[in-house]
């Protein structure tokens, strides 16, 4: 018995120890590898999220190490135990798991009867192509369909590292044909159909525009309406401009982060990661072709107070532009489109965050519209962060600026 005890008592005390260490572990990342500027909303939740974030990131690499699956698939089963807001069931909605042309969806139809046909609104989650599913946006497409009187669409795209570029794209494009196509089904007006996501959503939401705008011309499809782009990622060239340098150590999206998710998307080869974050991924020729719609001197001088060093690389590695090619394809990077197929564009909608490594491709995209007149509304987080949409009805850690910006979200939609 006197054995059965130690044993139980050295076991207790051993987790004790692990849990300390990683408690200890995690504070001690969240103060020491990430800055909060001056003027963020919410700093102490924000470190308590990323905190969250750190800790879940850590036990996915131990199960790794343990031989129990990789991190990428234990930290996608823990985030949606912890970051995942509870399902609530809404009587003035009803809710559909379906596939479109094989997409898995979820659509969102209200029950009250409308005079007419409704708007009809297709969602593209974030979460880098890697992470992310329409469980984890439930809340904030439930929100959108109540309050806009819309059918909401959630479309389940296929994530990397399993499926690789194109793979996320055709999914969102081919949800979104078929949507076009079958919206009478839903009581949709075929010619109100919006496109929107948030970070790589809005990536894809840009990438599928442009493909279905270039196919307008030659078959019967309707016009899109409009497309909503949530402090997206545009563009793979250059991680040195202002808001790169500005926010590269702010949560939840670091700028080391945002390369990882890329190549993720791309190909999966982590070694390339350090030249492209210095610019070495590309030739000089390439990158000054594309200097006449990216570069720092484009973006407003208020956005650059925080300060910002330009990057001067007049080398490459031909290695490694052999293998990032595909990241110029506009449905990779919409921010590099021609400007025929950037004036074909629907009304756009844009968010950016004045914390948020993201915040200049918006602004950068924004300009393009707006200099091949394409009209943009453009909604900009003064004290946001990237991801703040998601916390905007959760409880204590609800930020006010993100509760504004949905609602912001909602006034443009309800104006369609």
């Amino acid at each position: 018995m006197d054995l059965v005890i130690w044993t139980l008592a050295m076991m207790l005390a051993l987790v004790v120890g692990l849990f300390v260490l990683l408690v200890s572990g995690v504070v001690y990342t969240v103060f020491t590898d990430s800055v909060l500027p001056e003027g963020i909303q919410g700093p102490g939740k924000l470190r308590l999220i990323y905190g969250i974030q750190v800790a879940i990131g850590t036990l996915g690499n131990i199960a790794q190490n343990l031989g129990l699956g990789t991190q990428i698939t234990f930290v996608r089963y823990l985030r949606s135990k912890a970051l995942r807001t509870k399902r609530k069931e809404d009587a003035g909605l009803i809710t559909q798991d379906v596939q479109f042309d094989g997409v898995p969806v979820r659509v969102y139809q209200p029950w009250s009867a409308a005079a007419g046909k409704r708007r009809g609104i297709l969602f593209f989650h974030g979460g880098g192509w890697v992470f992310g599913t329409i469980n984890d946006y439930e809340h904030l497409c439930r929100y959108i369909a109540k309050e806009t009187g819309s059918v909401v669409v959630s479309v389940e795209y296929r994530l990397a590292p399993e499926h690789r570029y194109p793979t996320q794209f055709e999914d969102c494009l081919n949800a979104t044909l078929h949507f076009l196509k079958t919206a009478e089904d839903y009581g949709v007006d075929s010619s109100r159909i919006v496109v929107s996501g948030d970070s790589s959503g809005g990536n894809l939401t840009a990438a599928v525009c442009l493909r279905i705008t270039a196919m307008e011309e030659s078959s019967d499809l309707p016009a899109l309406c409009a497309q909503v782009l949530i402090y997206p990622a545009l563009q793979m060239v250059d991680f040195n401009l202002p808001s790169y340098q500005q926010n590269q150590y702010v949560p939840l999206l670091f700028r080391t982060r945002m390369v990882f998710f890329f190549l993720q998307y791309l190909n999966g080869d982590m070694s390339l990661g350090e030249d492209v974050l210095s610019g070495q991924h590309l030739p000089v020729e390439i990158k000054n072709n594309y200097r006449r719609w990216l570069k720092a001197d484009l973006i407003p001088s208020e956005f650059q107070v925080r300060g910002h060093k330009p990057n001067l690389v007049l080398t490459h590695d031909d290695d490694v532009y052999d293998l990032v090619k595909p990241t110029l394809e506009p449905t990779f990077s919409p921010l590099l489109a021609n400007d025929a197929a950037i004036e074909r564009l629907p009304p756009a909608y844009i968010l950016t965050c004045e914390f948020d490594v993201l915040r200049d491709d918006g602004l950068l995209f924004k300009k393009r519209l707006e200099d091949k007149g394409v009209p943009v509304t453009w909604y900009h987080v003064q004290d946001g962060f990237h991801g703040i949409i998601s916390f905007f009805n959760n409880g204590y850690l609800t930020f006010p600026s993100g509760k504004q910006a949905v609602d912001n979200i909602v006034s443009f939609l309800k104006d369609i």
